[in-house]
């Protein structure tokens, strides 16, 4: 059976922002905003005109439908108020700009629900102000790689989520690139389960997944990582300044894993971001790999009631055309 979500409503959320923002100001506006697919992202208007974003994580805004998750997993699913307010803190004391954390509350109190309160960036998305201006995109970009500087001069003494690590625990897994050979698998297994595509090369890619992990050398060294880092995972300050959002999954790991995402999702303008002395190894399964995540994770959400199906189904063919093309260049 579909279940039926409801957005929250201004009379819902009319609690949440007295607690947050103070009783001398009446909510007026909600707006949730598109794009969450692991929380509610709503915009708050309160009567003087100034703005504010919420963050709920409940099972009505989680459309992964996932069980509870094991924080010891690194790519376990990463959401929930715990490993926001962790990765918020880490990223404040390491220099890196995300939107200012007003109030946090995992009472209950005001909503049924995990929720926070944050700044609202005026400024709109990095992938929003570089559609909108070119001439502006060397600057912008520069900016976003002294981000990168200044977030992966941070490492941490093993790899895991910030959650875990920062509070002296470990995760599950002797490696980074053992656990991302063995998520390979696994996506690749659901992959094909759902795409036929997939299913008729599985062996060629499992043989290949082996084949690329074999190349990889062991290192010690473990990067303070956003994870998923695309421009619509940036926000701008008034002065353009840029702040990262969607924080949850922050962890310490091979700097290689943001790398290709930051190749995937900025295309052309990565090169801006390009840092030397990477392991080719490690990108080349790295790689592989995502590609893989991002067929069987947007397949598998669409099994659900996620309401933008075709956004989902884009992103599976485009991975799933990359993966086969890596498959062949690979032969």
């Amino acid at each position: 059976m579909t279940r039926t979500r409801r957005p929250l409503t201004r009379t819902d959320l009319a609690p949440l922002a007295r607690a947050a923002l103070g009783p001398g100001r009446t909510l007026t506006g909600v707006e949730r905003l598109r794009g969450g697919t692991k929380k509610g992202v709503y915009r708050l208007t309160l009567d003087d005109d100034s703005t504010a974003v919420a963050y709920v994580w409940s099972a009505d805004e989680d459309y992964w439908d996932q069980p509870d998750p094991d924080p010891r997993d690194v790519f376990s699913h990463g959401t929930g108020l715990g490993l926001f307010t962790a990765a918020h803190e880490r990223l404040a004391a390491s220099g890196v700009r995300t939107p200012r954390l007003m109030y946090a509350d995992a009472t209950h109190t005001h909503l049924p629900a995990d929720a926070a309160v944050v700044e609202d960036m005026t400024g709109g998305s990095l992938e929003d102000a570089l559609a909108r201006d070119p001439r502006e995109a060397p600057r912008l970009m520069d900016r976003m790689a002294e981000l990168l500087a200044t977030l992966h001069s941070h490492t941490g003494p093993r790899f895991g989520k910030v959650a875990v690590v920062d509070q002296g625990g470990s995760s599950h897994g002797v490696s980074c690139e053992r656990r991302i050979t063995d998520g390979a698998l696994r996506c690749l297994a659901e992959a094909a389960r759902r795409e036929p595509r997939a299913a008729a090369v599985r062996r060629e890619l499992e043989a290949t997944i082996h084949a690329l992990a074999a190349e990889v050398r062991p290192r010690d060294r473990q990067t303070l990582i956003h994870g998923e880092l695309g421009p619509d995972h940036v926000l701008l300050t008034s002065d353009g300044q840029p702040a990262l959002i969607d924080i949850e999954g922050l962890m310490y790991f091979d700097v290689e894993h943001e790398h290709v995402f930051l190749r995937l999702r900025f295309g052309p303008r990565y090169d801006a971001l390009r840092t030397p002395g990477l392991d080719e190894a490690r990108l080349r399964l790295y790689r592989l790999s995502m590609h893989l995540g991002l067929v069987s994770g947007p397949l598998t959400l669409i099994d659900g009631d996620f309401p933008h199906p075709e956004r989902m189904r884009d992103i599976a063919e485009h991975n799933l055309q990359q993966a086969l093309s890596l498959l062949k260049s690979a032969s």
